[in-house]
């Protein structure tokens, strides 16, 4: 994950796969598993989605397809909250995944604000 990529198709792809990643190894409780596999689903969610923002016909299509990405998002911030705050991961082994997961919401809705 870098700070550096622009292409935002990439960056989701490279979110998921870092989510991908800090479970590929780790063992998990139950709630961990829960989580982890949820959480799983809405990074990967978001990129798939984005997919088909690319591929919309119209501007309503557009947005409804950018908001499921951004819904997405939303779900993944929160997950990752509740595992830190659950002491699962610590604020600093999650803040990286955090703060690009910040970023990708603050760009999906201006995206969003810009179809407009």
């Amino acid at each position: 994950m870098s700070n550096y990529k622009f292409d935002l198709t990439e960056r989701l792809e490279d979110f998921a796969a870092e989510v991908i990643l800090l479970y590929d190894k780790k063992p998990l409780s139950y709630a961990g598993d829960y989580l982890a596999k949820q959480l799983i689903r809405s990074s990967c969610s978001s990129a798939l989605n984005y997919g088909e923002v690319l591929g919309a016909g119209t501007d309503k299509d557009k947005i409804n397809k950018l908001r499921i990405c951004l819904k997405e998002l939303r779900e993944s911030l929160r997950n990752l909250n509740i595992q830190i705050k659950a002491k699962l991961f610590s604020e600093a082994d999650l803040a990286k995944l955090k703060n690009e997961n910040d970023q990708l919401i603050r760009i999906i809705v201006t995206r969003i604000k810009n179809i407009n």
